[in-house]
């Protein structure tokens, strides 16, 4: 008898890839359902695109269900190792395509969101911060994304990297001092004068 997906919610990461391994497709679905839309979320804020996202995020995905029989656990967290293979693709793809790119605008605001007015001036602040990060060297990008749009902490992000926290600490530190630099001219224009 095949598992119920509630039954499964509170196992880790860890414990869902051995079961997926040993053929519970319930443990395929609760991996899948919590662990895509944050991949998809980060190939679309590197790759600007949200069809190649898409893309990039189901390839990340295939490899992680290839990669479930011979899982380690207690190695590489799967979101960390899935991080890591999303930023990879991402890399790969803006490499072949030679082109910059920036963050999404994200999903539109809920009913009790601000007037237009204000989602005018979000959707400037947006664009203005989309243009800095692409100008940002490739490893700051990523790293300025990982840790202040994703949220993950400097040994995740170091991890997916696959470089030292150090080395992360310094490219999050000058990717954010350049972000400044490059923001700073439009105080002004974005609102922030008030």
């Amino acid at each position: 008898m095949e598992r119920l997906d509630a039954e499964l919610d509170p196992l880790s990461d860890d414990a869902l890839m051995v079961l997926f391994a040993n053929g519970d497709a319930a443990a395929a679905r609760v991996l899948t359902a919590r662990l895509l839309p944050r991949v998809l979320s980060h190939a679309a804020r590197v790759l600007g695109d949200r069809a190649e996202a898409e893309d990039v995020a189901q390839e990340a995905m295939l490899r992680l269900w290839r990669a479930a029989a011979d899982w380690q656990t207690g190695g590489a967290k799967p979101s960390t190792w899935l991080y890591r293979v999303t930023a990879n693709l991402a890399v790969d793809r803006l490499r072949k395509a030679g082109r910059a790119v920036g963050l999404d605008d994200g999903p539109e605001p809920a009913d009790d969101a601000p007037g237009p007015e204000a989602r005018l001036q979000q959707a400037g602040r947006i664009a203005a911060l989309d243009a800095a990060l692409a100008r940002l060297p490739e490893r700051q990008r990523q790293a300025v994304v990982l840790r202040h749009v994703e949220g993950l902490s400097n040994p995740e992000i170091a991890e997916v990297l696959g470089i030292g926290i150090e080395a992360v600490e310094s490219l999050t530190a000058r990717g954010k001092r350049a972000l400044a630099k490059g923001l700073a001219g439009q105080k002004e224009a974005l609102g922030y004068d008030r």
